[in-house]
Formats: C-alpha cells, structure tokens, sequence
C-alpha cells in the first residue's frame, strides 16, 4: 500500500484549479484520489495499533469553511487524518497531512484546554527536567529535531508565573507539537507508511510523561 502519483497529481491541479466547476468537472478523479489516500491512511491506523491504543481515526472533509476567512477557495489541496489515543489516561494525538511539497505529520497536544494547560505549566514551573530529556533523547531528535513546536505563544510569561524562570521558553507555549516534514519523494515512496510509524512511535516517550502529568496532581497521586 503506498500513495499514488496520480492523487499528488490531482491535489497539484486542485491547487491551481481551485473552484467549485472545475472541482465538478473533475469528481471521478477526486474519488480515486480520495480513496488512495483513505487507504493509507488507514493502513497507518492498522500500524498505529499495534504499539498504541487508537480510539478514532478521522479523515478531514476536502471542503474548507470560508465563512469567517479572508481565503474563499472552496477545497483543501491536501488530504488530512487525525487519530485520536484511547481514554481519559492516553493523552496526546496524532496527524498526517499529504499535500505536494508541504507534507508533514504533527503528534502532541495541539490546544490543551485550560486546565490542562495550566497543570503542564506547573509541572514545568516546578520540574522541567522529565520534559527536558524528552527533548534530549536521540530517539526523539531524530525524528523532530531538540524543541517542541507551538504555532502560538504568549510574548511573555502566563499570568502567576514567574517571568524570569529558568524555563520560560517553555511556559510560554500555548501548545506543546512535534512536527516533521516529508519531501514528495518521501511522501511517494514504497516506505512512507513505515517511516510514518517509526516517526509515531519515537513520540511515545513524550506521549506517556505528558499522560503521567495529565492525570495526576503534582505530588504524582492519580486523579483518575
């Protein structure tokens, strides 16, 4: 099971050819597409499951909300899936999105409620060491270099923190993301569902200290 080059092929001409009649004109190919993609998208679930428990695997719809945004193209050129890890003590998620020449798959805690968030940032004002070796773990690095990705952060420190903390860089993070990018070629390969599932599975480590955290207080007793 491997991506198509004739789905890259369709998402490329999506992308220059953006609207609803061309879009009409063109739905047997986009079914094709849909169903390649689909396909290895749920092969990666069948891998996933075998080293996690998944509870829910989506696949985002193609049409794009234009209500509230100044972009009024109607469909994604990509395609997305997100699976979602069982229960209240599986934290974290995962995503992959196929799109030519910016994809990537993503694993974390995209919008931690805010709770949640304040409970990480206490865990870090007291002890961010575990999260740190997390970020030093050559397993880790590999796949996603030495940070955690937010695609938003406060310009200084969250409200009853300490701005001058040793680790501010992280109480910053509204989010706490791993991400990394593929090359078409990569993308196209015989092995991409392979090196998607080593890429899952070097963020278990990050995935379990952050579902320790989650459901416990910060003398370590479970709240669960």
């Amino acid at each position: 099971m491997q991506l198509e080059k004739s789905t890259f092929q369709f998402l490329k001409d999506l992308h220059i050819n953006n609207n609803r009649d061309w879009f009409a004109e063109h739905k047997p190919k986009y079914t094709e597409a849909q169903q390649n993609a689909k396909s290895v998208f749920l092969a990666i679930n069948d891998r996933l499951s075998e080293h996690d428990e998944i509870e829910k695997s989506k696949m985002m719809r193609i049409y794009r909300d234009v209500r509230f945004s100044d972009d009024k193209t109607p469909y994604k050129a990509h395609f997305a899936n997100s699976y979602s890890r069982l229960g209240k003590e599986l934290r974290g998620g995962y995503f992959l999105r196929i799109r030519p020449g910016e994809s990537f798959l993503a694993g974390g805690f995209w919008e931690p409620n805010k709770d949640d968030l304040f409970r990480i940032r206490k865990e870090i004002e007291q002890d961010a060491s575990e999260i740190k070796e997390i970020l030093e773990d050559a397993t880790y690095q590999k796949h996603f270099g030495n940070k955690f990705d937010s695609f938003s952060e406060l310009k200084t420190a969250p409200r009853g923190f300490d701005k001058a903390h040793p680790d501010i860089d992280l109480l910053r993070k509204k989010g706490f993301i791993a991400t990394k990018n593929f090359t078409d070629a990569e993308v196209l390969s015989e092995d991409f569902i392979d090196q998607v599932d080593e890429s899952f599975k070097a963020l278990r480590p990050f995935f379990n200290l952050f579902s320790d955290i989650l459901t416990t207080n910060l003398n370590g007793e479970s709240l669960i």
